[in-house]
């Protein structure tokens, strides 16, 4: 029986979308009320255990009959409930796996075309042993070795995750077998293909983004992307920026075995899910490339992160690194190797050096910024053969967060926002009915509230203009009235979130124009200027100069790539050459702390003006 009066405030991750409810009712309601799509066949009786949630913070009601039948009593006890059966005893934040999801969220796994001379670390090797016999007792070893010695080759290692299958295997492929070979260390042995042509061998680039998981299955023979697929990363359910991830591993003894396993976890399922995809196993993946800016590179691989949260932010490893997939529960072939790119400093990492490396910058002879727009925006200025960057907390505005009616890029968000004659207009991802505002939307509705006139250069809405209301003495814009909404509440925009986009654009605003002061250059003398990231990829970018977030210069100057970090991580998969650009242009960079910057107040207030 549901309490009168009472509410609770409901946070469901990684979606981005929070509510409000009546005590008593379940978190499928919440879900509902939030305009979030659980699966829930069964219509919420508990018998179909689509609706699979977590509990990330909070308390709930006892787990009920259906859910200790339809639930392993491991997965209650990690906090897996139903939720159509699960009642919130209070505030609560829980954590939705994708395949409790009916539609999956747009997830930026886009890039830049790769074309680049093939030298990859991990080389297939054809074998052929004769097999044992009674006057020919020699180890399988013994006997690949001499294969090897024969032809000329160095004689390889095997590692102990291969040798406990390796004579199975042997056996089964009837002796004939490719191998992955890296470094004269047997990486893995797959079988010949029924046509005769030997087995591909594939690589894994992951881009660990603080709120994004990007992933693309490589083919390592050819070059070729042959499948790529995005997640949310599962952390944000401990934390939506990297500051609160780090509070999280502080304060809790096991907080870097839990965030890592979380993130490690994710992509065995998005490698499995890509390998399902072309008809492959992950037995095929013989090597990976992760990037990500540091705290994310440091969770990964389990490193301390400590040290990172307080002056002067310093990481724990910055050089190249490269550990076995196995060591860290990474499902891939038995002796697979993970490469860490080199990290720069502060919170500025590897895949800055992936974005520098696949947007060219670092040797280019134009003046070029590029910028991955995230809940950290990193940025990168090339002049005169010098590379300047610095980090920027532009917080978790542009994926929907802190703003009232925000959510972060899903069917139902508002993700453009125009006012003809007075009118507002919208467009919402998947055309469905709206259900809350998006990053891209928020900034376009901003923007074009400043242009019509209803927004001062402090960000007031201003009360004599038609499209501001006030109430409760409040002001706000109506977007959508509630009757053509997903969930029949109304979307607005508020003073609240105005402020957000303010802080947001103002954050990498101040980055851009303290990089350009300490090369002694103007914004007009960029030649190019390049914008990369999820969110960079849908933003308009004449909402994005409007509002001040970027200089006002011809629109042929600007360069919207996608994913360039994934990119990047990609070409380190298939080139040691490029490996080894990496490294030389992360020991060119120019770190620019910008909180202790002589510049960054007046920079920065000067920057949040609209």
């Amino acid at each position: 029986m549901k309490e009168s009066g009472k509410t609770y405030r409901i946070e469901l991750e990684p979606v981005g979308r929070r509510t409000e409810i009546k005590a008593g009712s379940s978190l499928l309601e919440a879900a509902q009320n939030a305009g979030v799509d659980l699966l829930s066949i069964c219509g919420g009786v508990g018998t179909c255990y689509g609706c699979r949630v977590r509990l990330a913070s909070g308390k709930l009601s006892a787990p009920t009959l259906e859910e200790e039948t339809g639930l392993e009593g491991e997965d209650l006890a990690l906090g897996y409930r139903l939720a159509c059966q699960a009642i919130p005893l209070g505030d609560v934040k829980i954590d939705i796996p994708p395949e409790s999801l009916t539609t999956p969220q747009r997830l930026q796994v886009e890039g830049q075309a790769i074309e680049i001379d093939l030298d990859p670390p991990v080389m297939a090797v054809d074998i052929n042993i004769p097999p044992p016999a009674i006057d020919d007792l020699r180890s399988d070893i013994t006997r690949l070795k001499t294969v090897f010695h024969d032809r000329g080759l160095s004689e390889p290692t095997i590692k102990f995750p291969l040798l406990t299958t390796f004579s199975e295997s042997l056996r089964a492929m009837s002796w004939k077998a490719r191998l992955a070979v890296r470094e004269n260390e047997i990486i893995n042995l797959l079988p010949v293909d029924k046509d005769s042509l030997p087995s591909h061998l594939y690589g894994l680039a992951v881009d660990i983004g603080t709120t994004k998981l990007a992933a693309y299955l490589v083919d390592l023979t050819t070059g070729e992307t042959v499948a790529k697929t995005g997640a949310m990363n599962p952390q944000i359910g401990y934390g939506e920026d990297v500051v609160s991830r780090i509070l999280y591993c502080n304060e809790h003894a096991d907080g870097r075995k839990v965030l890592q396993a979380r993130v490690v976890d994710s992509i065995n399922q998005m490698a499995k899910g890509l390998c399902d995809e072309i008809k492959i196993t992950p037995q095929h993946i013989v090597e990976a490339v992760v990037v990500g800016n540091t705290a994310m590179h440091h969770l990964f691989a389990g490193f301390p992160v400590h040290q990172l949260g307080t002056s002067p932010y310093v990481p724990s490893v910055s050089d190249p690194f490269e550990l076995r997939a196995h060591d860290i529960g990474l499902n891939l072939a038995p002796g697979a190797y993970v490469y860490l790119p080199p990290n720069i400093a502060g919170y500025v990492g590897a895949d800055h050096v992936a974005m520098i490396l696949a947007t060219g910058i670092g040797s280019t002879d134009r003046t070029a910024l590029a910028l991955d727009i995230g809940t950290n925006t990193e940025i990168g200025l090339a002049y005169k053969g010098r590379i300047l960057c610095c980090s920027c907390a532009s917080g978790p505005a542009f994926e929907g967060a802190h703003i009232q009616d925000g959510m972060r890029a899903a069917p139902g968000a508002i993700e453009r926002v125009q006012i003809i004659d007075g009118g507002i207009r919208t467009h919402t991802i998947g055309n469905r009915p709206p259900v809350g505002i998006c990053g891209s939307g928020i900034l376009d509705a901003v923007s074009e509230l400043i242009a019509n006139g209803a927004i001062d250069s402090r960000g007031n809405l201003l009360s004599q203009h038609p499209l501001v209301r006030t109430n409760n003495g409040k002001r706000d814009v109506q977007l959508t009235p509630a009757e053509k909404t997903g969930h029949g509440r109304e979307i607005v925009v508020n003073r609240q979130d105005i402020n957000e986009i303010q802080l947001a654009k103002g954050a990498i605003r101040t980055g851009i124009e303290i990089l350009l002061e300490d090369a002694g250059i103007k914004p007009e003398d960029l030649e190019q200027f390049i914008i990369a990231g999820a969110f960079g990829t849908y933003l308009d970018l004449n909402s994005a100069i409007r509002v001040g977030m970027f200089p006002s210069l011809p629109m042929g100057r600007y360069q919207q790539v996608g994913n360039a970090a994934g990119t990047g991580a990609r070409q380190m998969l298939m080139s040691n050459r490029l490996r080894r650009k990496a490294v030389e242009i992360s020991q060119r960079v120019e770190y620019v702390e910008l909180t202790t910057h002589p510049s960054f107040n007046d920079q920065f207030m000067k920057a949040i003006m609209f």
